[in-house]
């Protein structure tokens, strides 16, 4: 019939969060602080950047020297780790579930399907400092610094979790 217009509905499959994060997962701490530097160098707000990996002395001394004192978490399928930034709070939602779920049951949140997830959740539970921004307007900027400065597996979360 003329006039009319098809209605579509769209129902949102997770729950996503607005804001999203640029990640990378450097293969060790000294990589890690390189990438640091280079994202603060490039004016790049300390509050805008988060870390997550395992306790260990060095990942204790990076997390304070670039983002304060880190929280630590034990993390379903990577252990006990230190964190840092607006991810965690993203990741951890009202009921604690990166605890229970772990970075492949939680990075749906922030834009990255489960599969990216569960590499995440690999890669940081191997060693590996994840390193994220929340910088939408510089989310390309983020990707092009992590990616020259050794952050493995570097995406900007897009996926928004509708069909």
């Amino acid at each position: 019939m003329p006039g009319l217009q098809p209605v579509i509905h769209y129902s949102p499959m997770v729950d996503v969060e607005t804001g999203r994060f640029t990640v990378g997962v450097f293969q060790n701490v000294a990589w890690a602080e390189k990438g640091l530097q280079a994202l603060r160098q490039a004016g790049l707000p300390v509050d805008a950047i988060s870390i997550i990996a395992k306790e260990t002395p060095d990942v204790q001394a990076l997390v304070e020297r670039h983002l304060g004192a880190g929280e630590r978490l034990d993390i379903s399928g990577v252990g006990p780790v230190l964190v840092q930034g607006p991810l965690v709070a993203a990741l951890q939602g009202s009921s604690r579930d990166l605890t229970k779920l772990g970075l492949s049951g939680t990075m749906r949140r922030v834009g990255f399907q489960a599969h990216d997830g569960h590499i995440y959740e690999t890669l940081t539970a191997r060693g590996g400092v994840l390193v994220a921004i929340h910088s939408e307007p510089r989310a390309a900027d983020s990707l092009a610094i992590l990616l020259s400065h050794g952050g493995g597996n570097a995406a900007i979360g897009a996926w928004t979790g509708r069909v």
